[in-house]
């Protein structure tokens, strides 16, 4: 007997918030100084390494060991020194009994920030449920991500400087700030354009001083919960009128990316009969 789509995905978000829970509890015992309930948490194979670059520029891994880690977190902690390792964002993967988790993170030595990067983890369901069998991060100390952070005006920021290159007739940001498998969606039924088709059919628009003026207004932005993706409608003052635009951004390697826009014109209820008569001609 078969189970339903419904009641995989069901199944599946319950092992997912089950890692969550055990990923949630390490931090939230190190942050306590409390080593014996962090423990149990972990598979005694656990593996600890940390991936990061040397002061020479070289890429480097090295091992680390959970007792000392343990040690340290057990240690007593002058007043304003306690470990402190900020969670972003979360995406789970899980399959049977095996699980990995990708988050960013920030670690604070009291209100003093040390060093963010993301960490990497494995995790094995056995007979004592969900453990942690390998965790490896990475460290720095430039670009980390604070809890004064907006993510949301990091992505208006793309949005508009997009928007904004494409009135200064500027294709390299333009086209540059997609991914390379971006799609872009016209008004026209046939205009549908990945970014180098876009780019193409663009071509003459950006030889000029302004390819297209479109000023974005009452805009909506939604962060995924893992903190990869995002996606936002807005309303845009153009030379048809007002139209309506909405989008998805894919965060990468680079930093945040375009990879689809949709934009339509509106037309108002009230117009819409005349519209569709209009149209069919």
């Amino acid at each position: 007997m078969m189970l339903s789509t419904t009641l995989l995905s069901a199944q599946d978000n319950d092992e997912r918030q089950a890692v969550l829970e055990v990923i949630k509890a390490v931090f939230d015992g190190m942050r306590a100084g409390d080593s014996a309930a962090m423990r149990p948490l972990f598979h005694p194979d656990i593996r600890l390494q940390t991936s990061f670059i040397d002061k020479e520029g070289q890429p480097r891994m090295t091992e680390g060991s959970l007792e000392s880690w343990l040690e340290g977190v057990g240690q007593p902690k002058a007043e304003g020194e306690t470990w402190d390792e900020k969670i972003w964002n979360y995406d789970i993967q899980v399959d049977q009994n095996l699980a990995t988790a990708w988050t960013e993170y920030t670690f604070y030595r009291g209100q003093e920030l040390s060093h963010c990067g993301v960490n990497a983890f494995q995790l094995f369901k056995g007979n004592e449920g969900w453990q942690i069998f390998q965790i490896i991060d990475t460290r720095r100390t430039e670009s980390c991500r604070t809890p004064d952070d907006d993510p949301s005006a990091e992505l208006a920021d793309v949005i508009d400087n997009w928007h904004i290159a494409a009135t200064m007739a500027d294709a390299e940001t333009f086209f540059g700030s997609m991914t390379p498998d971006a799609v872009y969606i016209g008004t026209d039924a046939t205009e549908r354009w990945q970014r180098e088709e876009m780019r193409a059919w663009a071509k003459e628009y950006f030889e000029g001083e302004s390819a297209w003026a479109f000023k974005p207004y009452d805009r909506h932005i939604v962060i995924a919960e893992d903190g990869r993706s995002a996606w936002w409608d807005e309303k845009l003052d153009t030379w048809m009128g007002i139209c309506r635009g909405s989008g998805v951004l894919t965060k990468t390697s680079q930093g945040w990316k375009i990879s689809h826009y949709h934009l339509s014109v509106t037309v108002p209820n009230e117009k819409i009969e005349g519209f569709i008569e209009f149209s069919k001609q």
